[in-house]
């Protein structure tokens, strides 16, 4: 197995710089994260290539690094049993099943607010063209109480990162290579692999799911990082499942 970069993880590295410096420089990164960024669907900034584009944005300089280390560090051994095309294929759709995962995710939080607002007398229409308007109804406080936020940072959330293809990456890294040893930099106890990966799975979906952020911001979209996760073991099983372990595609 050759040792060093490989030609996929490289390309990936520098588009993603490339669009981090476009970010930095041009509108004070505004711009960019208006075009690039992935909104949710019923926000009008919302369109189509961005389910694409979000995983190669990145919110700042500790962001970008971290997820290139791990692109780096994970990717370049998955890369070197897959072949560039296979890899390639497999971040692409890891990142895309993290997308659907927290926009499905963030649908749940919004359609209760929404639901519970239509019972209360108010119309549909009225609601979404408010929430587009950046502005929200006073009166919608004491209809959706503790729910209110969640409603609104719903509809309002932008997704960027490529943390979650790398999450399917780094299942993919703990099914080929289980007793590796990993650790996390401010826990530094070497930790096999299929043990270490699932735990960190499992914190994801804990935070997710309670609000809890226990290790990474709390702006972080978790419900991505385990939809990437998921993507990438369901891939890794069928294609295991279907090629008798002949992983590459040639």
């Amino acid at each position: 197995m050759r040792q060093g970069i490989t030609d996929a993880v490289k390309h990936l590295l520098i588009i993603n710089v490339l669009m981090f410096i476009g970010t930095m420089a041009i509108g004070n990164g505004e711009s960019f994260y208006e075009w690039f960024a992935l909104y949710f669907p019923k926000n009008l900034m919302f369109q189509p290539w961005q389910v694409l584009t979000h995983m190669f944005m990145h919110g700042g300089v500790t962001h970008i690094l971290f997820n290139m280390f791990a692109l780096w560090m994970f990717g370049t051994a998955v890369e070197q049993i897959f072949g560039w095309k296979k890899f390639l294929a497999f971040y692409l759709l890891s990142g895309f099943g993290a997308a659907i995962i927290q926009v499905a995710f963030l649908y749940f939080q919004y359609n209760s607010g929404l639901t519970t607002l239509m019972e209360s007398g108010i119309s549909q229409t009225e609601i979404v063209s408010i929430l587009n308007e950046g502005k929200y109804n006073t009166a919608w406080q004491s209809i959706l109480g503790n729910n209110l936020d969640s409603f609104l940072g719903a509809f309002n959330s932008t997704m960027v990162g490529a943390s979650g293809a790398i999450m399917g990456v780094l299942v993919a890294f703990g099914m080929l290579f289980p007793e590796s040893k990993l650790m996390l930099i401010f826990l530094p106890i070497p930790i096999k692999a299929k043990y270490f990966i699932p735990a960190i799975i499992a914190l994801d979906l804990f935070s997710g799911l309670t609000g809890q952020s226990i290790f990474s911001p709390s702006n972080t979209a978790y419900m991505a990082h385990v939809g990437g996760a998921l993507t990438g073991f369901l891939l890794m099983y069928f294609w295991k499942k279907n090629e008798k372990d002949k992983y590459r595609w040639n």
